[in-house]
């Protein structure tokens, strides 16, 4: 039963990745509509939720890397490299804290959510601080909030609607489930199913 669960993940997580090379081409391949709307995140931030934080970790170190030495977008020094280990904190986080939650709704969703965001952000501050330095030439705290947070605003607003829209629909599915324990739950009838 393990082997059948984590070749599913894994099947998963392959198409996360191609979802997340493809979602950009929808906002025309332009740098700026794109860190407007974030079309990487969402992918990720699913694939944490939904699989948990581990291949929501390595999808989200894959995809920026993979977008770039395919298409050369985003540039993949500093920007695909520093979204790399963004977005893995976003997988990371979001799934590990959705999956440890009590319970499985959209409250919890929005705060694993919010809890990944800040902490992805601090993480792409860092790995911008590490990879440019600091000073005239190199990374400040204003292209840290207008990168992390002011010029994020539409895709942002875009996740909160979207993610918990997908979970939803989901959840109605069987796919998702919600509710107290949900996942417990969820791998004690697998168990069940199993003997």
């Amino acid at each position: 039963m393990k082997s059948r669960d984590f070749i599913k993940k894994l099947v998963l997580g392959a198409m996360f990745i191609a979802v997340g090379v493809i979602l950009p081409f929808f906002t025309g391949q332009i740098p700026q509509i794109g860190q407007m709307l974030l079309p990487m995140h969402i992918p990720v931030f699913l694939c944490g939720l939904i699989c948990g934080g581990k291949y929501g970790l390595a999808v989200g170190f894959i995809l920026p890397l993979m977008r770039s030495m395919l298409f050369s977008m985003p540039p993949i020094f500093p920007d695909a490299a520093a979204m790399a280990f963004e977005l893995a904190a976003y997988g990371f986080i979001s799934g590990f804290l959705y999956q440890n939650a009590r319970w499985h709704c959209i409250k919890s969703l929005l705060r694993c959510m919010v809890a990944a965001m800040l902490g992805g952000r601090i993480v792409w501050g860092i790995a911008m601080v590490l990879f440019l330095g600091t000073g005239t030439n190199g990374f400040s705290a204003a292209a840290f909030f207008a990168g992390a947070f002011i010029n994020a605003v539409p895709g942002i607003v875009l996740q909160f609607v979207f993610i918990p829209s997908v979970m939803l629909a989901l959840d109605k599915t069987h796919l998702v489930p919600f509710g107290k324990n949900s996942f417990a739950k969820k791998e004690q009838k697998n168990q069940s199913f199993a003997e």
